[in-house]
């Protein structure tokens, strides 16, 4: 499809077609990227978005060490730190 770039102010615009917008899915915000010198329009991610996911694929926690228990005590956690 092609279409004519619009001028806003001193910058320019593109219209996209309605029938597109529902097809990628496209809210009111939007990420632009480039890529090989393409200009990418791609539906705003949701902070953190994958973040579950992610956790889970990393399996339980059960088995990790507490790496800081067995650490000395350095000169700041003997005269400045306060809890």
């Amino acid at each position: 499809m092609r279409t004519e770039l619009v001028r806003i102010g001193n910058s320019r615009g593109v219209r996209i077609p309605k029938p597109l917008i529902a097809h990628c899915g496209l809210g009111d915000m939007v990420e632009l990227r480039v890529e090989n010198d393409c200009l990418v329009i791609a539906a705003a991610r949701r902070p953190r978005q994958g973040w579950e996911e992610a956790f889970r694929a990393a399996g339980s926690a059960a088995e990790d060490e507490l790496l800081l228990e067995n650490a000395e005590s350095n000169d700041f956690d003997q005269k400045e730190w306060r809890w």
